[in-house]
């Protein structure tokens, strides 16, 4: 459902739409954050980057953001309504999208780093103006200007440059330009028959073996599937091992992705990349391949399963090193998104010797067992602030300040008992 980006305009036929917010809230207690679903799609209807409006929320709630362009999630932590948020968005939208002067949303920023200044012009009314640099958000904008500005210009040369072209061959308006629009083959004379089938030219050549290069790719398809389980399974271990040894598995996150979907064996994705991407060093190596894994586990239960086992089996191969930092890796991999609480609460209750000794198992559960703690203890503590968040709505005051034009929300919160202390998460 979309909604008019100026919500103030009660028009049905206003023409500029933005599709309404979509919150999803993820994980419980401590680790509990909102994932805004559909922010690249609401960004791309504002014309702003997709961090801005996050970023906003941020500032606005005094909470933490995370963005991961690659995977288009993007993070606000806390748990936070869609309707809230929306409401928040509006002042976004107030404050960085529309136009001053006409109330037009069509309007580009104009960020000079080195002046520390954000400009703001509108293409209806030809407005342009600078932009009051107080609000927080403005620091995230200077350093992070937005990409249209440099795109359009890079455009634009491009196109000055192939003009340019065209006059030097001698090119003028009407069928030479529209052809030369469509990247046809400069050789080509004669009639404009653009079958490129009957071309000798060495693009044409290339074009022919690219196409039945992809027409023999869909061809094995079936065959590979109709292998065994393993050895798909040993099939994709290579083809993980060749990107490493050939130096480009940073970034083939996408191709394994889509070989290990090809082979069938997706859920078993993160055991094999374990054990070719992970050692002693896991720590900074999560860091390091946080996009590979997440393109399996995301939304995977059986993948993160078989991340444990992974891990498992790296822990038999490096005890000494990982054994008592256990604790601290499954928190890594919780805090990366690879493994969710549920999945790591079931793994607790069972100890199992699928992939190691029913004795290092065991030891390995036991050394687990502080975080495990931690997590079933926030998971209560989230239970018990959901009748203290219902007593906080009660003493929500809603005021209208004229002089602003605006909605303010004021919460009265209750005093904190003395004898009431945090729990420090990082004590673990």
């Amino acid at each position: 459902m979309s909604v008019n980006v100026n919500r103030s305009v009660s028009d049905q036929f206003y023409r500029y739409k933005m599709p309404r917010l979509i919150a999803k809230v993820e994980g419980k207690g401590n680790g509990i954050k909102t994932v805004i679903v559909n922010m690249v799609d609401v960004a791309k209807a504002l014309n702003r980057p997709p961090t801005y409006p996050t970023k906003f929320f941020g500032c606005e709630l005094g909470a933490q953001t995370q963005f991961d362009a690659k995977n288009d999630r993007y993070i606000v932590n806390g748990s936070h309504e869609a309707n809230k948020l929306q409401d928040m968005l509006d002042g976004f939208i107030r404050k960085f999208v529309l136009c001053p002067e006409c109330d037009n949303p069509e309007t580009d920023l104009h960020v000079n780093p080195k002046k520390q200044t954000i400009g703001n012009s509108c293409k209806a009314c030809g407005y342009r103006g600078m932009l009051d640099t107080r609000h927080k958000l403005c620091t995230f904008i200077l350093k992070n200007p937005p990409e249209n500005e440099s795109g359009s210009a890079k455009k634009e040369k491009k196109e000055k440059n192939r003009k340019g072209k065209d006059k030097e061959n001698g090119s003028s308006s009407g069928e030479a330009g529209n052809h030369n629009e469509i990247d046809a083959p400069d050789a080509v004379d004669g009639d404009d028959d653009d079958d490129w089938g009957e071309e000798t030219t060495e693009e044409a050549q290339r074009r022919r073996m690219d196409e039945i290069s992809e027409h023999a790719k869909n061809l094995t398809l079936t065959d590979d599937l109709e292998k065994t389980l393993e050895e798909r399974v040993n099939m994709f271990y290579n083809f993980v091992k060749q990107k490493k040894e050939g130096g480009v598995i940073d970034t083939a996150d996408k191709e394994i992705l889509a070989e290990a979907e090809r082979l069938d064996v997706k859920a078993m994705g993160p055991l094999i990349l374990s054990e070719l991407l992970f050692d002693e060093n896991i720590r900074d190596q999560i860091k390091k391949y946080k996009r590979h894994f997440l393109r399996f586990c995301h939304n995977n239960k059986k993948a993160q399963k078989y991340l444990l086992g992974g891990f498992e089996c790296l822990v038999k191969l490096h005890q000494a090193q990982l054994l008592p930092r256990v604790p601290i890796v499954l928190k890594d991999m919780y805090d990366a998104d690879l493994l969710e609480e549920e999945v790591i609460l079931a793994w607790a209750e069972k100890v199992s010797k699928k992939y190691v000794s029913k004795e290092l198992a065991k030891e390995i559960h036991a050394r687990a067992a502080p975080f495990v703690k931690w997590l079933k203890e926030a998971e209560e503590e989230s239970e018990g602030s959901e009748e203290e968040e219902e007593e906080e709505d009660e003493n929500v005051e809603v005021v209208y300040s004229p002089s602003a034009k605006e909605l303010k929300v004021e919460t009265v919160k209750p005093e904190k008992p003395d004898n009431e202390e945090d729990i420090d998460i990082d004590a673990i």
